[in-house]
Formats: structure tokens, C-alpha cells, sequence
């Protein structure tokens, strides 16, 4: 697949994640929200939440964190089949 198709698969599967028919777990939803952060925007770049009780922010900047290295479309691909996943499990 092109970057084109990949990027075009990408927005489709971000349009879907948004209707899923059942919520996902929490570690699931972090494993989206993280990969989504690293295909858009690469390497975590934000400083680390302050607040020790803020735990859904530590465990999003964790999670982000975690996926370091792994390039734009590793990450976007990875996204692609996660989200096509939970598609088919929820049918």
C-alpha cells in the first residue's frame, strides 16, 4: 500500500474507531490513543503530567511514551489492524 492508500486507510479506521458498537477496555483505548499520537504526531514531545493523582494523563503520556521510535507508518498501520479488529470482535 502507498502512503496515499495509507493515509487515506488511516482516517478511515480514526472515522470507524469513533463507532464502534461496544466501548473499548481502557487498555485498549490507551493502545488507540497512542498509537494515533505516534502515527500523527511521532515521538512523545510533551512534558510529563505533574499532578500524581491526574492517573488517566500519566497512563496516556506512558502509553504515548512507550511507542517511542516506532516510525508514522509502523504506527499507523498497527492502528489500521487494531481498529479492524475490534470491528470484527463487536459483529
Amino acid at each position: 500500500m502507498d502512503m496515499t492508500g495509507l493515509q487515506t486507510a488511516f482516517e478511515q479506521a480514526v472515522a470507524e474507531s469513533k463507532g464502534l458498537s461496544e466501548r473499548p477496555d481502557n487498555e485498549t483505548l490507551l493502545k488507540i490513543y497512542s498509537l494515533y499520537k505516534q502515527a500523527t504526531e511521532g515521538d512523545c514531545h510533551i512534558e510529563p503530567p505533574t499532578n500524581p493523582f491526574d492517573f488517566v494523563n500519566k497512563a496516556k503520556y506512558e502509553a504515548w511514551l512507550g511507542l517511542s521510535g516506532m516510525s508514522n507508518v509502523h504506527a499507523m498501520q498497527e492502528y489500521i489492524q487494531l481498529i479492524e479488529s475490534l470491528k470484527n470482535s463487536a459483529s
